[in-house]
């Protein structure tokens, strides 16, 4: 399978790269991470990736959902 993405909601982005042969793919979650700033704060993208697939279990709801590959 390809690689897929899904945007909005409760996080920037969401994104599956392509299936390897073992069944498993990378994917990547967007945040926005807060970042203080002398006495006000902004946000700032964060990306953070982790294998997903058989035997990679979701250590995070972010990750989690959804469960399957995203393609495209």
């Amino acid at each position: 399978a390809g690689a897929g993405c899904l945007y909005g909601g409760q996080f920037i982005s969401k994104c599956d790269g392509p299936v390897q042969p073992d069944g498993v793919w990378q994917r990547c979650v967007g945040i926005a991470g807060l970042v203080p700033s002398g006495f006000s704060s902004h946000l700032v993208p964060v990306k953070r990736c982790e294998l997903m697939g058989p035997g990679q279990p979701a250590w995070d709801f972010a990750f989690a959902d959804p469960p399957v590959h995203i393609a495209d």
